[in-house]
């Protein structure tokens, strides 16, 4: 759920969207990619197979369609597609990404490194999964109390500043609490 929260907080940064206007469903079949709404109430969704190389196909061929080596989506063998609510409680990193798109600044510098932080120590059986998330939500905390995660980052050396922080809080967020080793 980590990439799908970096989606909301890049359509808050990238396209100027307020955060009450960036609604989220969940998908389990994952053959929607992309779904905007319009004021006239219409929806229109980008749908493939469950393959991200739909998407980045469209993107980096953009604004022409090209052929890509992905199966053509059968809409009457999937019969019908379901959504669902998200549950903060069952994905925390949902919550995190709206807590992040109202501080703005740089929190969301220290949501991605920390994000990446705690993805290696999972890979690295370090943490478990479910632990991913603590590891953000308390790297965030730690760095909040230690500056203003608002302050936006105005250069490059700003970013990786902020950046290089936000791994090392991340690295000390997972060595510190025993209880999240498997």
């Amino acid at each position: 759920m980590f990439n799908k929260a970096l989606e909301l907080i890049e359509t808050r940064e990238y396209f100027g969207f307020d955060p009450s206007q960036i609604e989220t469903l969940i998908h389990p079949q994952s053959l929607i990619h992309a779904l905007v709404g319009f004021c006239d109430g219409a929806l229109m969704a980008h749908l493939g197979a469950p393959d991200m190389r739909h998407a980045i196909g469209y993107a980096l061929h953009w604004p022409k369609r090209e052929a890509l080596p992905v199966a053509r989506l059968d809409l009457a063998q999937i019969g019908s597609l379901q959504f669902e609510a998200p549950d903060d409680a069952r994905f925390p990193p949902l919550r995190l990404a709206r807590n992040v798109m109202e501080t703005r600044g740089g929190a969301g510098a220290v949501f991605n490194a920390a994000k990446e932080v705690a993805l290696d120590g999972f890979l690295a059986r370090e943490i478990g999964f479910m632990q991913m998330s603590v590891v953000v939500e308390e790297t965030l905390a730690r760095i909040a109390q230690e500056l203003s995660l608002s302050n936006p980052l105005e250069s490059l050396a700003d970013v990786r500043g902020m950046n290089h922080l936000a791994r090392v809080r991340a690295r000390e967020v997972m060595a510190r609490i025993p209880q999240m080793r498997k």
